[in-house]
């Protein structure tokens, strides 16, 4: 079966490998280096669920079992009903 992007209908994929924010219950967690399959038109990203499972249980073992993370970083954090 071919694959086809549910977004622009196109069928011309490539494997990347990409950055991840995972947001839970205002929290987050950036993953590098997730392969994903793109689109080569639109740029949609298509996960496998075993990558999203490792992810999701990486997230609470960071958040819930206190397992460190590679590093932190800072991240600022705006309203855009107060932008000027």
């Amino acid at each position: 079966m071919d694959k086809i992007c549910s977004f622009c209908g196109n069928k011309n994929f490539r494997d990347k490998l990409v950055q991840y924010i995972y947001r839970c219950e205002g929290r987050f967690l950036v993953v590098n280096n997730v392969p994903c399959e793109e689109c080569e038109y639109c740029g949609e990203q298509y996960f496998m669920a075993e990558v999203l499972r490792k992810i999701e249980k990486d997230f609470c073992e960071v958040y819930y079992y206190s397992k460190k993370s590679k590093y932190e970083v800072s991240l600022p954090v705006e309203d855009f009903t107060e932008l000027l």
